[in-house]
């Protein structure tokens, strides 16, 4: 297993707690937790060897689009592909930010 960090700049302030996915059915989790910082904080335990770039490609891409919630993203990789890590990346922030 593979442990991965990255901290990102925050702009967007939320808060609450939200989880996607199922990391035992084969996909991923994401764990998200908002806060008051300015940073987001990610770390990833994937089964992929290497997936390192990936996962820092994925952010700056999502970031690309809008703004980073401040807060702590605990993410439970079992070989996802890039597509369902975003949706599942994108599920935790709309749950936030909708509560």
């Amino acid at each position: 297993m593979q442990q991965i960090t990255f901290s990102f700049p925050a702009t967007r302030h939320l808060s609450g707690k939200a989880l996607a996915g199922v990391v035992g059915s084969g996909d991923m989790e994401v764990l998200f937790a908002a806060d008051s910082s300015s940073v987001l904080h990610v770390a990833v335990t994937s089964s992929v060897d290497n997936s390192g770039p990936r996962w820092k490609a994925l952010f700056e891409r999502i970031s690309s689009f809008g703004a980073l919630p401040a807060g702590q993203m605990t993410i439970h990789d079992f070989g996802a592909t890039p597509g369902v890590a975003r949706i599942r990346i994108e599920q935790v922030f709309e749950e936030v930010a909708d509560a």
